[in-house]
């Protein structure tokens, strides 16, 4: 069960670019993290009490991103005592599918992740076992969409400015 789900977008930020620059994304990181916990908690009705975990994406991703979330998370675990759970970005977006209609999904499956800089199949056994088959190297279908726009002259993000004009 989601009790909140707080989304801060950096699109405007990197819209100017063209795609994601690691830099301005990491130093947006830094400005939204704490402001971020405190809304999803105070969307969940919670507080730091009521957890029984600290989860943090720990790979793959931007670097300094990652140091951003890595931090606050360690501190969150080092402050109150809870455990710190790392979770691999990608994979989770394979369990992020399952979580509001777990039976949706027949097992064995196998799931493509298209996200950000990452695109990859995974051949899923259970909601539990999962083995990446296949990714990409460099630019993942999202990027190759920026890229694309940026050369029609179209707004960032591109995926979404390539399905409006296809349309």
């Amino acid at each position: 069960r989601v009790l909140s789900n707080v989304v801060r977008s950096q699109a405007a930020l990197h819209a100017e670019f063209g795609g994601v620059v690691p830099e301005v994304a990491g130093r947006s990181h830094l400005e939204a993290i704490l402001p971020v916990i405190d809304e999803a908690l105070a969307e969940a009705g919670a507080g730091l009490d009521d957890l029984a975990a600290i989860a943090v994406t720990a790979r793959p991703g931007l670097i300094g991103s990652l140091l951003v979330g890595l931090s606050a998370a360690k501190a969150l675990s080092w402050s109150t005592g809870l455990p710190l759970v790392d979770v691999d970005h990608i994979e989770a977006h394979v369990y992020a599918a399952t979580m509001e209609e777990p039976e949706a999904i027949e097992y064995p499956c196998l799931a493509l992740v298209v996200s950000g800089g990452h695109t990859a199949l995974y051949a899923v056994e259970s909601p539990l076992a999962m083995e990446r088959v296949a990714t990409t190297l460099d630019d993942a279908a999202g990027e190759a969409f920026d890229k694309v726009a940026w050369l029609l002259g179209l707004e960032y993000p591109g995926g979404p400015s390539i399905a409006e004009l296809a349309t």
